[in-house]
This record gives structure tokens, sequence and C-alpha cells, in this order.
């Protein structure tokens, strides 16, 4: 089947802030010709942290590079060092367990819940030791991970929280937003996010005043920001940029309007195609706490066969973490010896993500749907 370019579907759409451009060149002229001349950690970054920090109800929001440079700043806000052990995801992106080594800390890594495909509190509880420091749980695709089991189980351990809630801007559970369940929580800006920008940038979220005034060192190479060339801590360069923090303010009025739609269109792919368990593509429930809407993941046993499927009908897929993170050349010398991740090795090798993003329009969604559909259908005849 050949496919048009005007049916094509992308995953990544190439004009996600084609309605903005003049507001990002306007940023970008503002920025640069402001006479304070002053780039990073400026004025707009304050009011961006300020504006966040409102929204969310949040105590405390610290700007910086990226979400893994946000994870990288929390544990070492954390003293987390050689020695210890930090419980991870055995499925999920690379900084999980690369944030970790970098602190000279070993990840410890914990199979997966077989529907919400985040940790499983019940494995990460039977790998906690003496040498356990932190948790540091992950929500995925479109679902938030069981905070309240989590935040219990670390307060028991006596041990962080560390929340990795890089993508999950816009989810709550029992009321309290993503990123404010753990010590510390962490948002991700890269363009793809639910709060994505034309660029890197994320935060650290945390109510510890002390630990966000650590955060706040580390980020601008332990300097606190009132004296400059005074180092109190050994940081990082990790500082937000001035012309993405005017851009992020300015699509700050639109964010709630976009998450509805992208939440809707979760709603939609869900309700019409709830029926294809028996099929072999599983689909995650409409709605329900502890949602949010950042990718739509399906589970098909077939994977490879959907994904050349829909290819062939138009629909661009994705496929994220293919391998878990204890088999991953980089990590595997690391991993905890005899673990078993039978149900993360089983997420690796069933998900694949549909198209989401705010100006899909109701067409392709259908068209989508029915791609999914045609493909279920015809492998169960």
């Amino acid at each position: 089947m050949t496919v048009t370019t005007e049916r094509a579907i992308p995953f990544f759409p190439p004009d996600l802030f084609d309605t903005d451009r003049e507001a990002l060149l306007a940023a970008l002229y503002e920025v640069g010709t402001d006479p304070e001349q002053k780039f990073i950690l400026g004025r707009r970054t304050a009011r961006f942290e300020d504006a966040l920090r409102t929204s969310l109800g949040a105590d405390h929001v610290v700007a910086c590079s990226s979400g893994t440079s946000a994870l990288t700043l929390v544990l070492a806000a954390m003293d987390v060092g050689p020695g210890d052990e930090v419980i991870v995801p055995a499925f999920g992106c690379a900084p999980l367990a690369s944030t970790v080594l970098a602190r000279g800390a070993t990840p410890v890594f914990a199979d997966t819940d077989p529907v919400t495909l985040t940790m499983d509190p019940d494995h990460a509880e039977r790998l906690v030791t003496d040498r356990t420091r932190a948790l540091m749980p992950a929500h995925m695709f479109s679902v938030m991970a069981d905070m309240p089991r989590l935040r219990d189980l670390a307060t028991r351990a006596g041990v962080r929280l560390v929340e990795d809630s890089a993508l999950a801007q816009g989810g709550t559970l029992r009321g309290r937003p993503a990123g404010l369940w753990g010590d510390a929580g962490v948002y991700s800006f890269v363009q793809v996010k639910v709060f994505g920008m034309p660029g890197e940038g994320g935060v650290a979220l945390s109510g510890d005043a002390e630990l966000a005034d650590r955060l706040r060192m580390l980020r601008n190479h332990g300097q606190d920001g009132r004296h400059r060339f005074l180092h109190h801590r050994i940081g990082h360069n990790s500082r937000f940029d001035e012309v993405m923090a005017a851009f992020q303010l300015h699509r700050m009025a639109g964010l709630e309007e976009r998450v509805a739609r992208r939440t809707a269109i979760c709603s939609h792919y869900s309700s019409h195609l709830a029926d294809l368990a028996g099929c072999g593509v599983v689909a995650p429930p409409v709605g329900g706490d502890g949602r949010f809407p950042y990718v739509y993941t399906l589970l098909c046993e077939d994977r490879d066969g959907l994904r050349d499927h829909l290819a062939a009908s138009g629909v661009d897929t994705h496929v994220y973490y293919p391998r878990v993170l204890p088999e991953q050349p980089a990590f595997a010398p690391y991993a905890n010896r005899g673990g078993e991740w039978p149900r993360a090795r089983d997420a690796a090798r069933r998900n694949i993500s549909l198209p989401l993003y705010p100006h899909l329009t109701d067409e392709r969604v259908e068209h989508v749907i029915a791609a999914v559909r045609a493909f279920a259908h015809g492998r169960n005849r």
C-alpha cells in the first residue's frame, strides 16, 4: 500500500509550535536585546518557577537544564553516593539508572506492575536493604505509579522517595499532582512532553526547603545565587534558559486546554479499543485517578506486525524501551545478581505507542482507531 504524505500521521509532529512562532521570535528578541543581558536564571525564570509553584500548589520549584539533570541534582542534594543503593524500575528510561551510577551509587532494579507498567511496590519492598538510600519510581506513558504505597514503603524503610514524574505533568492521584508525592519530583519540558518546548529544560519540585536550597546551589556550580564565585558545594551547570522561560510563560495560558484535548483523545482511543484484548491488543482503561495524557500505549502480542500494519496505513508509531534497563550493556554490570524481571521484559516486548498531540484532528484519530481494529480483527480470523 502506498501512503500519500497528506494521509500520513506522524508520531512526532513537526508543527508542534507553529501557532506560537511569533511568540517565540518575540521572546528571543526581548531577551537578546534586554539591557540586563542575562540569558540564564533571570527574572523570567523566577516568574516561571513562581507560576508553576502557584498552579501546582508546590512549595519549591527549581528550574534546571533538563529532566535528567533534575534527577541528578536531586540525588546530589540528598548526598546519595558510593555504597548507597537506589531502587529503580527495570522498565523505563535510561536516566533512572544512569543518574544513580553518576553519583557512584548502585541501581537496584525492581520489576513492574503488569497493568500500570510502573514499579511494583511488593517487589521493591523485597529489595530494600540497609544500604538502600532512596526509592525512585517513574510514572510511565499515561499512568502514575502507586505513590501511596511507595510513599508508605519509603517512610517505613526510612529512605527518601524520589518521584520521576518527568513526563507526568497534568496527572493527579488522590487530588495530589504528580511530582508532589516524593521528597522531590521532577518534570521535563523536552518538546514532546505534556508541557514541552522547543529546547531542553526541566524542574525539580520539593516540599523540603533545605533540599530546595541545595538544588538551587547545585544547578549553578554550587553558588548560592547571592554571591557569585563563592562555591559552597561541588555543583553542576544545569541552568534554565531565559528565552525558554519567557516562551513557557506564554504557553501556560493554553496548557489546561492542551491537556484536556490530549485527555479526550486518550479516552476516545480506549473506549474504541477496549474490546480488542481477546485479539491480542490491550488498551489502557478509560480515564481514572492517576492518569495523565503523555503517551498512549498499547500492549500487543504481535507488536512488529501491528507496527508494520499501521505504517502501511499511514500511521507512525513509536516503541519505547524495547530492552529492560538491567539488560542494557551500560547497566548490566551493575544489575542485582539473580534478578528476574519477567513483567518488565513483557512490557518491553509488547509496548507500542500511537500518535497523541493536541492538534491531532478527530478525523485522524478515527483513522488510527480503524487501522488498529483492522489489524486486530484480521489477526484473529
